[in-house]
């Protein structure tokens, strides 16, 4: 296949194969019968690796038996029989192959290295380790360096091209076509039609960019795993008692008395939320908006910016290579956006409408800060904290008052309730399945005929050695192969704060929301008919448009029937009464217009950067981001803070010149959940 279908390396969608067949319910997805031509594979000599967990015919990753010696004989074994496979269908295949003879075994041969490699991508984001990165790292390359070779595969393109000329194909399904056209459109963004030396330096920008933005990640999370500092009694005056049993937890967790602040999201926030002490707030604004960074207290231990730099002068590289300008018309050929001046005027009419209305909503906050915090002049680490103190002042509302009625467990029943009214599928747990982590709890979704459809794994909560941020990811995809059809599995992994003092994980409204996006991103996964493995679920889906579902759930967080089935308090169960409804439901466009305008922020930097990049000048990162907070900031950060350098979504995460696709579907989600209103 192409080489950006196979998908390697990315963390969002990572995929993998187990070829099963539907089941009952009370009959576990662990049971199902392997897809026979794929274990018929295992009998060529090379049986003494099925003791190998990522090779074994399991339904499900083995995570409690997986270890780094596993990944390397795993994906050497992958690799060459996927290789053998494409030598023989190349010899066989003749003047006219069709799906079955061409199409169907390279997606039973794509499945089944994403099988193997998908568990370990999954591992490297949420339960890392020095001695799995080293492993990763090499894999990687392997799999970067093969994928790279199947994109500029001629003999396989050529093949795809008869496919596509013959009459057979306007017998296809809609969703085979689609795969196909799929397929010739990656072919060429692979560079098949590059002539030496042109071929194999684009295959060496792909190995280099899999490197650097591993790299890039890792120093991330490095970063933030590397910073703690004890906190006095003193500094801890403002916060609530919930949340400085997160304070205590990081302290714990670093064997530490008493309370500490770490960069964990959870934590962080907490200090910036609520700490009374504003020189405590700067110590974490800085610590945090400086990580991986030259600046800040690691200055130079993690710097991301030699990496930015390298990640975009390859990626220029590759896009011209390619024929076009830069990164970000390349990206465009799979987006709905139709022209990077699309793109620009979208984020800017917006920016036209927002700024104001953030410049009045930062003024009022100023204005409060004098009068009622003593801070005459607000700065960006005053902002959390005075936004807490005017929306409790306006609203009579705090997120301490909110958080007794949004218990995570009460969250998901309320969840997996509204997902049954609205999809007609019972959400139901699962014990006995292996998991990375004791939190972990595992799920499968049960249709009408009481038949298992998809299943998914729920990592719910911020700990070490996990990547920050909310996530959907893919473990099984949907598609129709020789013993039946492969059931979808997701995973799905948030950052929430964990239950401490006996009492369940409570929740903000915010994570709430989180909760209902990443599960719409893994209702788009799981609930996918689609047979052609290419354009399943997630696969295939434009960029702009894949953020549609999971801000389309979004919308029930706000509403009276949707907050009366998550909403409940955790001691009394009383659900949420209407007047902290009404308070809470008249902060849903509270500092909306700030929110935008740090959004239009990110969107416009992001496309810039690959819009504009010049290898003469390099990436100009701080100088294009000033220019940007010209245009669109009504609060400058300090020349100091380097967000850029945490920018994983753009330059480890898929999101490169696409960052702008949240704005873009949230337009499309309002229109479709227009239809439930």
């Amino acid at each position: 296949m192409g080489a950006s279908s196979l998908r390697i390396g990315s963390h969002r969608h990572s995929e993998a194969l187990i070829a099963s067949k539907l089941a009952p319910t009370g009959v576990p997805l662990t049971s199902h019968s392997l897809d026979p031509t794929y274990a018929a594979g295992y009998r060529n000599g090379i049986y003494e690796l099925m003791n190998n967990p990522l090779l074994e015919n399991t339904a499900l990753p083995a995570f409690d038996q997986i270890t780094p010696e596993h990944v390397l004989p795993a994906v050497d074994f992958c690799l060459a029989r996927y290789k053998q496979r494409v030598d023989d269908l190349i010899a066989n295949v003749g003047e006219n192959p069709s799906w079955d003879t061409l199409m169907a075994p390279l997606e039973t041969e794509e499945a089944a290295l994403e099988r193997a490699w998908g568990p370990v991508t999954h591992l490297h984001s949420v339960a890392d380790s020095d001695s799995l990165r080293g492993v990763y790292q090499q894999a990687l390359d392997k799999i970067t360096e093969f994928s790279s070779e199947l994109g500029q595969h001629r003999g396989l393109f050529e093949a795809l091209k008869k496919l596509h000329e013959s009459a057979q194909f306007a017998t296809l399904r809609t969703d085979q076509q689609a795969v196909i056209e799929h397929e010739l459109r990656d072919f060429a963004l692979s560079g098949v039609a590059l002539e030496e030396p042109a071929r194999t330096r684009f295959r060496e920008i792909s190995r280099e960019m899999a490197q650097v933005e591993t790299a890039f990640e890792q120093a991330l999370m490095d970063a933030t795993e590397a910073f703690v500092r004890p906190l006095s009694e003193e500094e801890l005056a403002g916060i609530p008692e919930s949340e400085r049993a997160q304070l205590a937890q990081a302290a714990a967790d670093h064997d530490l008395p008493g309370h500490a602040l770490t960069l964990q999201f959870p934590v962080y926030n907490a200090v910036m939320t609520y700490a009374n002490d504003r020189a405590l707030r700067l110590e974490a604004y800085t610590a945090f908006g400086t990580r991986a960074s030259e600046q800040g207290p690691q200055a130079g231990q993690f710097d991301n910016g030699p990496r930015i730099e390298q990640i975009m002068a390859l990626r220029h590289e590759a896009a011209q290579l390619l024929g076009f300008a830069n990164p970000a018309l390349l990206s465009l050929t799979s987006k709905m956006a139709s022209s990077p001046d699309r793109v620009l005027g979208f984020l800017r009419d917006i920016v036209a409408r927002a700024k104001p209305a953030a410049a009045r909503e930062l003024a009022d906050l100023a204005a409060f800060a004098q009068s009622e915090c003593g801070i005459s002049d607000l700065q960006p680490w005053d902002v959390p904290y005075v936004s807490e103190k005017l929306r409790v002042s306006r609203y009579q509302l705090s997120d301490e008052e909110l958080k007794p009625y949004f218990p995570l467990p009460r969250v998901l029943d309320g969840l997996f309730g509204l997902t049954h009214a609205l999809f007609g599928v019972r959400v139901v747990e699962r014990s006995g399945v292996s998991v990375w982590h004791e939190d972990v709890r595992y799920y499968e979704l049960v249709d009408q005929q009481e038949q298992i459809v998809a299943a998914f794994y729920l990592d719910a909560y911020t700990r070490a050695k996990k990547r920050g941020g909310a996530w959907m990811d893919v473990c099984r995809t949907r598609f129709a192969h020789a013993g039946g059809i492969e059931l979808p599995v997701a995973y799905l992994t948030c950052n929430f704060a964990p239950p401490v003092g006996g009492k369940p994980a409570l929740l903000n409204h915010d994570d709430v929301t989180t909760m209902f996006h990443e599960f719409g991103h893994g209702l788009h996964h799981m609930l996918t008919e689609v047979e052609a493995r290419g354009v399943s679920g997630i696969s295939g889906v434009e960029w702009d448009a894949v953020e549609l579902p999971s801000q389309f759930m979004e919308n029930f967080c706000w509403t009276r029937e949707g907050l009366n089935r998550i909403a409940a308090h955790f001691e009394t169960g009383d659900l949420m009464p209407d007047d902290l409804y009404h308070r809470l439901l008249a902060t849903r466009h509270f500092h909306a217009g700030l929110f935008l305008v740090r959004q239009l922020e990110f969107g416009l930097f992001d496309f810039r950067l690959h819009l504009e990049f010049e290898p003469s000048r390099g990436a100009r990162v701080l100088e294009l981001l000033e220019e940007i907070r010209d245009e669109v900031t009504v609060l400058r950060p300090p020349s100091w803070q380097r967000f850029p350098m945490s920018f994983g979504h753009v330059f480890a995460g898929g999101y490169a010149a696409g960052y702008y696709s949240y704005l873009w579907a949230e337009v499309l989600s309002a229109d479709a959940y227009a239809a439930f209103e």
